[in-house]
């Protein structure tokens, strides 16, 4: 008969995700997870192969985490694009940690060639093709040039570097698009003329 575990991995990575909430993703060891779930480490190896797997499943958790901020902003009926870019700061915000997780981890061993998020991209790509008039890829430069501004701003809000309202971010992202937005527009006219 098959061992009968005291939690469940679902148990287990949301304990791994409070552990990083409360002392940041290098915090997350066999030891500080068992301390959390008041055990020893056994129970973790006998769901998990080794810290690895459970440091890719809470990487998974907190992905759908943010997914659900991203989500929800993709459903506004006024300016879906920039309720986004919002969300992505709101995260920042609210989920430090987790931020730091997804978007602030050194990823040179990681395979960044997938397509995890390609869909997400297309998505937002034609959203803006379609709200602006420009072609895909123009609108793929905008949203390219647009999200390093708003991940800029995220990573100062989580790294505590500064710490803005949400009226000054909004008019930040609003003045930054349109700045953009007006560039690309005037591209798209010399190119023609």
């Amino acid at each position: 008969m098959p061992p009968k575990f005291m939690f469940t991995k679902e148990q287990l990575i949301e304990a791994s995700l409070n552990i990083i909430r409360r002392g940041g993703p290098q915090s997350l060891t066999a030891r500080s997870l068992a301390a959390e779930l008041g055990c020893s480490v056994k129970p973790i190896f006998g769901l998990f192969k080794n810290m690895e797997e459970v440091r890719l499943e809470t990487i998974k958790a907190a992905d759908r985490i943010y997914r659900g901020y991203i989500g929800a902003a993709s459903h506004a009926e006024e300016k879906p694009y920039k309720a986004m870019g919002m969300a992505y700061i709101r995260f920042a915000t609210e989920e430090k940690e987790l931020f730091k997780l997804l978007f602030m981890r050194d990823r040179s061993a990681e395979n960044i060639n997938d397509d995890s998020g390609k869909d997400v991209t297309e998505a937002i790509v034609k959203l803006i093709s379609k709200t602006t008039g420009l072609n895909e890829k123009t609108a793929y430069m905008l949203h390219l040039e647009t999200w390093l501004y708003v991940h800029g701003i995220a990573t100062m809000i989580a790294t505590n570097y500064l710490e803005w309202d949400g009226e000054f971010v909004s008019n930040a992202l609003t003045d930054c698009y349109t700045g953009l937005l007006h560039r690309f527009k005037t591209k798209a006219l010399d190119v023609i003329s």
